[in-house]
């Protein structure tokens, strides 16, 4: 689908759905030269998500729609997200090919200015449309090919462009989640992450291999791909900006590309959800996706371990010790709680070959934090109130929240174990999501400003938002860390 941007003050071309936005207690305001019977809006309020649907008896316009965004002084870019999600669903759903969405002056007044409004119109319009069918035998192609997003300035227009580019990567994301564990392997991983670094001069790619990883005794991260015949990589991109960097900034990403608990095996019920537990890998490389396109003005390191936790006769066993890159010992007294031991080995990583200022993971690490959040948030770690806060800016401004979540001194001693260094659970301490995030810890050095997201609730299953949300995988963490990278200070 193609979306194009258009000034609100020019005549409107000619479009098969024309969709306004109106404000409870107002009337919507219509371009000039289209008219439709004063009656349709009678008893329309203008509730969010409200609509109203006739047709045009003047104009260059066959049908209009009028959406509601509720009072104006609620409005913010979640609104216009799920709003312009709302309008391209009902143009597919009436099998038209063209459809226009009109944007007075006053829609376009967010907090954030005309630029975020159009950022979040084009993303509700690209990702309202997203369709995973490829390997449906019986899948029709999409009906709605183009999109005109109609607004005022230059900012309006550069936040369209920019929102095209960020919907593209979230679904890039989305698409590797979503895609079967047999079609989407560790080497099928780095494969797509070669592929991306092919899209951009400013972009590199290394992708290191069993035996590299051997060499760099990687223990941990090699202990989780011993059950299977699949190979693991430990991929790093790199990210260099236009101008002179104010920074280096590592994103790590777990990249689980199926997990069936190793020998402590999961239950057979959804695991097939599994496929998903790459997700943070995922979201690492959609940002890297977003930067062959948008510039950010900071040196950006993706790491992303890749592995399958498969049982097998090789495969590590409950109680097995474990050395990691930095020669820390670890007790595996569960197989399934895999991630953690992987991604210990890629912060080691990152700390030797990168030294970046600022580290964010992310991973669908625990179970636990689906109960203490559901699937509405990402639980987070952070140990600076200046990224807890900025994440957290971020996540209210891409509709991609984060939750703070506590990690104490006591969290990180109850990781301690008897035969190693640590062990990879905290035995039926509790607290399990913050367990992961301490365990993890003791991988990063004192003062190293760090952030682990737990993104287990937000990569899938989550409420239906009209731009995400329902069975499939979301694509959480690329708008979230754009956004970060854009306005980190």
């Amino acid at each position: 689908m193609r979306i194009v941007t258009r000034d609100n003050g020019s005549r409107l071309t000619k479009t098969e759905l024309l969709v306004v936005f109106a404000f409870q207690g107002s009337k919507p305001i219509l371009p000039a030269g289209v008219r439709v019977e004063p009656s349709v809006f009678a008893g329309f309020e203008g509730e969010f998500r409200e609509r109203v649907r006739t047709d045009a008896v003047r104009g260059p316009a066959g049908r209009l729609l009028v959406v509601g965004l509720g009072a104006a002084a609620d409005l913010d870019a979640e609104r216009l997200r799920r709003a312009a999600a709302l309008a391209v669903q009902q143009a597919e759903a009436e099998k038209l090919a063209t459809c226009s969405l009109w944007a007075a002056d006053r829609v376009l007044r967010l907090e954030a200015g005309a630029g975020a409004a159009g950022v979040a119109l084009a993303e509700g319009a690209a990702l309202g449309a997203y369709r995973f069918d490829e390997w449906k035998t019986d899948a029709k192609p999409a009906k709605l090919k183009s999109v005109a997003v109609y607004g005022s300035g230059t900012g309006f227009r550069a936040g369209v462009r920019r929102g095209i580019a960020l919907a593209e990567s979230s679904a890039f994301a989305r698409d590797l989640g979503n895609l079967p564990g047999n079609l989407l392997r560790p080497r099928d991983m780095a494969a797509r992450a070669r592929a991306l670094a092919r899209r951009s001069k400013r972009i590199r790619c290394t992708v290191h291999d069993e035996a590299a990883l051997r060499r760099m005794k990687a223990g941990a991260l090699l202990s989780v791909s011993a059950g299977s015949k699949e190979p693991a990589f430990l991929i790093h991109l790199v990210y260099k900006p236009k101008v002179r960097s104010r920074g280096t900034v590592a994103l790590v990403g777990k990249g689980l590309t199926f997990d069936a608990g190793g020998i402590s095996i999961k239950p057979s019920a959804k695991m097939d959800e599994m496929k998903y537990d790459m997700c943070g890998g995922a979201a690492v490389l959609g940002v890297f996706h977003a930067l062959a396109s948008l510039d950010v003005p900071f040196e950006v390191h993706g790491v992303v371990p890749t592995s399958e936790n498969l049982p097998d006769a090789a495969a590590t066993k409950p109680g097995d010790l474990v050395t990691a890159m930095d020669g820390t010992t670890i007790e595996v007294l569960n197989t399934d709680a895999e991630g953690r031991l992987i991604l210990c080995d890629a912060l080691c990583y990152v700390k030797r070959r990168v030294k970046p200022d600022t580290i964010v993971d992310l991973a669908t690490l625990t179970g636990a934090v689906v109960v203490a959040l559901g699937h509405e948030y990402s639980g987070m770690f952070a140990t600076t109130a200046r990224l807890r806060d900025q994440l957290t800016a971020a996540g209210a401004a891409t509709g991609e929240a984060v939750w703070p979540l506590p990690l104490e001194d006591f969290h990180r001693e109850q990781m301690k174990g008897q035969v190693g260094d640590l062990k990879n659970i905290n035995a039926g301490e509790g607290a399990g999501s913050t367990a992961g995030a301490a365990f993890l810890s003791h991988f990063i050095e004192d003062g190293m400003e760090w952030a682990h997201l737990d993104i287990a609730g937000a990569a899938w299953g989550g409420r239906k938002r009209d731009w995400v949300g329902g069975p499939q995988g979301s694509g959480v963490g690329v708008r979230l860390l754009m956004h970060y990278l854009d306005n980190k200070r």
